[in-house]
């Protein structure tokens, strides 16, 4: 007791957890480790909490990566299509998309393949493309193999950043490849940086390819 007869506020004996805490940490584990080292033992470790004590918010690893798929979705960009024409929406959108899975690499295998049924911010995203997809004039049949063929992309883009800077290096084998070392040599001295100028290369090839069926915007 204090001087005044009140009880001086400490500390609290146990650590707060919310969900917004628990994804953060979790992310961070599966970025700088991969998700083969998120366990749920180890998340409650750097939350300061007992596995138990985890458990009594998250049911599984299965629904922490969709809290994990929801969290990186808030930063994709997508209002885009409500100011931009089509073509430069998609860009912006595409890179927006490869800038945020670009700092969560390790993320990418799961994410690929992680059922979007319980991610509204995913299902949200993914509703917007096909709207402006659909208001463009492109067939319904071609919009989900549209989004699909430009999320392969954009993932392996992702990865692509993470790239060592000498991974076309001819040196030991100029002589079994003339052209392409030429090649590698003339890229050099643009001093473009190879990833970003293959994505939007790609990138714009990929967009006029896939709305040439569509009408005029």
């Amino acid at each position: 007791m204090t001087e005044s007869g009140t009880r001086r506020a400490g500390r609290p004996r146990k650590a707060v957890l919310t969900r917004e805490r628990i994804t953060a940490n979790a992310l961070e584990l599966v970025s700088d480790s991969g998700y083969e080292h998120l366990t749920m033992q180890r998340l409650a470790k750097s939350l300061g909490v007992s596995p138990s004590a985890l458990y009594n918010h998250v049911d599984s690893k299965h629904d922490l990566m969709q809290w994990i798929q929801e969290l990186v979705m808030t930063d994709i960009d997508t209002t885009i299509f409500d100011t931009e024409p089509l073509t430069e929406a998609l860009v912006q959108w595409a890179t927006s998309y490869r800038d945020v899975f670009a700092r969560h690499i390790p993320l990418i295998p799961i994410i690929a393949v992680l059922p979007v049924s319980d991610s509204p911010r995913t299902l949200s995203m993914y509703e917007r493309v096909a709207e402006a997809l659909k208001d463009y004039g492109l067939a319904e049949n071609e919009i989900i193999p549209s989004i699909v063929a430009l999320e392969s992309f954009i993932f392996g883009s992702a990865m692509d950043t993470a790239a060592p800077h000498d991974i076309f290096d001819t040196t030991n084998h100029k002589d079994l490849t003339p052209h392409f070392t030429q090649a590698v040599a003339a890229q050099r001295k643009t001093q473009l940086n190879t990833s970003d100028d293959s994505f939007q290369r790609g990138l714009s090839a990929m967009i006029a390819g896939l709305l040439s069926t569509g009408s005029a915007s």
